[in-house]
């Protein structure tokens, strides 16, 4: 149990610097990151703005669906040809494909143990 208490306690004293940090640099902060962003804002900044602006954003993101679904079908169909003419391929292709698929399980297994909580061995029950 001891651990754990010392864990506790190193968390606690991190949590209070880096509130001391906020609390000491924030305003500023939020100051420059505003005035560098004033050209984002909507002015008057409202509740009903803000619901405007969160339809727009939906409503333009689902507009851009059929162009995306396109586009997916066009990356399919250069996969199924690449995979027609795979005796034409040189090593090359196949060594960057192969390192793709690396990395990509990499990735995976990397997000597995974030969502493990940082343990390799299993999940905490």
């Amino acid at each position: 149990m001891a651990p754990l208490g010392s864990k506790l306690a190193q968390l606690q004293s991190k949590a209070c610097e880096a509130t001391r940090i906020v609390a000491k640099h924030g305003c500023s902060y939020h100051k420059t990151l505003m005035e560098k962003n004033k050209h984002y804002v909507v002015d008057p900044p409202t509740i009903d703005k803000c619901k405007d602006l969160s339809k727009q954003l939906f409503y333009t993101r689902l507009a851009s669906l059929p162009g995306r679904y396109e586009s997916f079908w066009k990356e399919v169909d250069g996969a199924k040809l690449l995979w027609k003419n795979r005796s034409s391929l040189k090593g090359e292709d196949a060594g960057v494909a192969a390192m793709f698929g690396i990395e990509l399980y990499a990735w995976f297994c990397l997000g597995e143990i974030v969502g493990r909580g940082f343990t390799v061995t299993g999940y905490h029950v």
